[in-house]
């Protein structure tokens, strides 16, 4: 189990994050350890040689002023007064004889072009007998005689160790500490997707109810999963609107398919009457053509909400669409013995669909009529709004419960539960796809008595 966990840790995405912010990490840490370095080592060996040039120079003009008796005097007193004997001094004939210092012989060491060499010396006059590393400069006297001032770099060398071993134990120490805040990072980012995969499986298994527990810590991660929450409740409200489309279907197709196979097979069976035979066959052809109805209805909606329609928009003058939809229908709501008053303001075009916003507006002005009762009133209204045209109709029906009025645009939803009055509940539906395709809104309220229903359309969409 470990094995496996470990596995998945590996390669997780965080976690080679988590190296190459470790790699960046400690390759930084590798450059400020280094400057480090130089700035303290490397500054002591630097100001080491600062003072063995400062000491040449010195006893070069100490020669110059008093000769070789007076040099050999300062070198004297300059050992005298040494106790660790770090100092370095040797002066010789042009021979490379010993003359003075504290150095048995003349280094076998090719300096450098600037005078400088590096080179072992025996500490055989003390307790310790072990060889040090020294660095010493040369310098040419007046007369060929060479002189070579030095130190013993011992002490030197073990502080630079020192320095040394502690930048590698700390570089080795901060891989470590990225390396193991890495690992904690990825299992605790490994955590979190694991709960959200385990989500994700309990609603592939049919629980879509669940959702993803938040975290707690109101952190990005927090935000991504209220997005994904809000996703899944959006799949989970339009797998119940595909639930109950599916039932409606079911019950408004069941009836008129029942009626049409009766009808046919009473067709079947009768095989005298001319005149009941021609009956049935007009009534099977009837519950055909509303099946044929709905089954369009449906196409023309999927068409409508693909957006295919935007291609076709122009301008389109809603003063004589209305003029033509009010001509087709209102002689239907005299013959209800309705009130039909209309109140329609000359406007600017919109861009749009004429056909699609003709049906929409035919569509709700037969639910008007249809379902106002005798006597009663509808009012038709268009005007101009800011930088949209809002049309307005009001009826003095039986109006619509605010429960049920977000619900009356879904497909195939009716208000009557029985669902046995002519309909298919697909003209809300469409009149909603056509006004989103043309990017306006619908609003439902009370008339008191009856339904106000706004359609508010932009200029352009």
């Amino acid at each position: 189990m470990f094995s496996v966990q470990s596995a998945k840790l590996f390669k997780s995405s965080t976690f080679r994050l988590a190296l190459i912010y470790m790699a960046l990490f400690s390759l930084s840490v590798l450059l400020l350890l280094g400057f480090i370095y130089w700035s303290t080592a490397g500054y002591m060996v630097r100001q080491t040689k600062a003072t063995i040039e400062a000491e040449i120079t010195g006893l070069a003009e100490r020669y110059d002023l008093s000769g070789l008796p007076g040099l050999s005097k300062v070198i004297n007193e300059r050992l005298s007064y040494q106790k660790t004997k770090s100092s370095l001094y040797l002066l010789t004939d042009p021979q490379f004889k010993p003359i003075i210092g504290n150095l048995k012989n003349w280094p076998a060491v090719q300096p450098s072009a600037e005078g400088w060499m590096s080179f072992e010396i025996d500490r055989g006059g003390t307790d310790d007998t072990e060889k040090h590393q020294s660095l010493a400069r040369t310098f040419r006297l007046r007369g060929d005689f060479h002189l070579l001032v030095g130190r013993d770099t011992h002490d030197l060398a073990e502080i630079q160790a020192l320095i040394q071993e502690a930048l590698f134990w700390g570089l080795l120490i901060t891989i470590a500490m990225a390396l193991a805040g890495g690992v904690m990072m990825s299992r605790t980012m490994m955590h979190k997707i694991e709960v959200i995969n385990a989500t994700c499986h309990q609603i592939m298994a049919g629980d879509l109810a669940r959702r993803i527990p938040r975290t707690g810590g109101d952190d990005d991660f927090d935000r991504l999963v209220d997005t994904l929450n809000q996703m899944l409740e959006q799949i989970e409200e339009l797998m119940q609107g595909v639930k109950q489309v599916t039932n409606n279907i079911a019950h408004d197709l069941r009836t008129p398919l029942t009626r049409l196979r009766r009808r046919l097979d009473m067709l079947r069976e009768n095989n005298n009457s001319t005149e009941q035979n021609d009956e049935l066959l007009d009534q099977a052809i009837g519950e055909a053509d509303r099946l044929l109805t709905t089954f369009k209805a449906l196409l023309r909606i999927s068409e409508v909400e693909s957006g295919s329609r935007r291609t076709s928009f122009k301008n389109v003058d809603m003063t004589a669409l209305l003029g033509d939809v009010i001509e087709l229908y209102a002689p239907l709501s005299e013959e209800k013995g309705q009130t039909f008053m209309t109140e329609i303001t000359p406007s600017i075009p919109i861009h749009g669909d004429r056909d699609l916003l003709f049906q929409a507006f035919a569509n709700l002005l037969d639910n008007a009529i249809k379902y106002t009762p005798t006597p009663g009133s509808i009012k038709l209204l268009m005007h101009d709004q800011d930088d949209q045209l809002k049309v307005t109709l009001c009826d003095t029906g039986p109006g619509i419960p605010p429960a049920s009025r977000e619900k009356v645009f879904e497909r195939f939803f009716r208000l009557e539960t029985s669902r046995s009055s002519p309909g298919n509940g697909l003209g809300l539906s469409l009149v909603d796809a056509i006004v989103s395709l043309h990017h306006g809104r619908i609003e439902l309220t009370d008339n008191h008595p009856g339904l106000s229903l706004d359609i508010s359309l932009p200029r352009t969409s």
